[in-house]
């Protein structure tokens, strides 16, 4: 749990909903609050009592060890799964009853512990898919190619190689996206969750597969994105190096329930997440 990052940490400020957010958000409505959430299945408890707000431009971690629950926290923050209680409160509004790409429209974005590229396009043309959200198309321009038709595409063009220019994509526009090595599908994977504009972009292990100097480019284009974007993410990662050097707030969970909240410092010293991620140590 050790890390040798030594950068000036954010002060992170106390909610009444026993969360914390970064002393720059604390004045400004959460961009997401979930309440008591929990789900089942069948008879087992996967998640339960889920308390988290996250500021509107906090980097907030989701950590915990193998199994604890966390991607089911992602899918039911997504509406992949319906909440079989509690509450997610995005931007303001009540999730309940949401489709997926409502939740989308509404803000929320996401990648995937596995990638899941159209493998057969290209690197801009999976861009240019997150893009809808963005960009309102017209079905007849695109018929008669009217004037607004080619304009739109230069739109969708020029937008998507902006994107891309953010991990320094844009060369690879033309390549299927099947033929990138593994960190740059990763990376792209990212580029088309912020194609969509969202507000809270939820990133599930951005860094698996990554070599340390992907990971530390990674690092630094995640601040680029908050900065760039004014938006909050949250991220789930087992690179400890990653997350201690980059989340301001983390949450621990553990057979599917928080176990702590706190920054960086605070979580590296915990006692119940040491236990959770090592074991009980017997005494002598």
């Amino acid at each position: 749990m050790a890390s040798n990052v030594t950068r000036e940490r954010t002060k992170m400020v106390p909610l009444p909903s026993d969360s914390i957010v970064p002393e720059r958000d604390v004045n400004k409505r959460p961009v997401l609050e979930a309440r008591h959430l929990g789900i089942d299945f069948g008879g087992l408890t996967a998640v339960d009592e889920f308390n988290l707000a996250i500021g509107p431009t906090e980097i907030a971690g989701l950590i915990g060890p193998n199994g604890a629950g966390k991607t089911t926290v992602f899918n039911l923050l997504t509406n992949v799964y319906k909440p079989t209680r509690g509450t997610v409160i995005l931007n303001g509004k009540d999730t309940k009853g949401m489709r997926i790409d409502q939740v989308n429209r509404a803000g929320i974005a996401r990648t995937f512990q596995n990638i899941r590229l159209f493998t057969d396009l290209t690197v801009e043309e999976n861009v240019r898919i997150g893009l809808h959200n963005e960009i309102k198309c017209n079905m007849f321009s695109g018929i008669l190619r009217l004037p607004s038709h080619w304009r739109t595409e230069k739109e969708f063009h020029d937008r998507s190689m902006e994107l891309l220019k953010i991990f320094d994509m844009e060369y690879l526009a033309d390549v299927k996206a099947g033929a990138l090595p593994y960190g740059a599908q990763r990376r792209l994977e990212i580029v088309r969750a912020l194609a969509t504009n969202p507000s809270l972009l939820l990133l599930d292990e951005p860094a698996a597969g990554m070599n340390p100097s992907e990971t530390a480019e990674l690092m630094e284009n995640i601040r680029k994105i908050r900065d760039q974007f004014q938006i909050a993410i949250m991220l789930i990662e087992h690179d400890m190096s990653l997350v201690m050097g980059i989340c301001e707030g983390i949450a621990v969970l553990n057979y599917g329930k928080i176990i702590a909240k706190g920054t960086p410092e605070e979580i590296q010293n915990n006692p119940q997440v040491i236990e959770a991620y090592l074991g009980k140590q017997g005494e002598d």
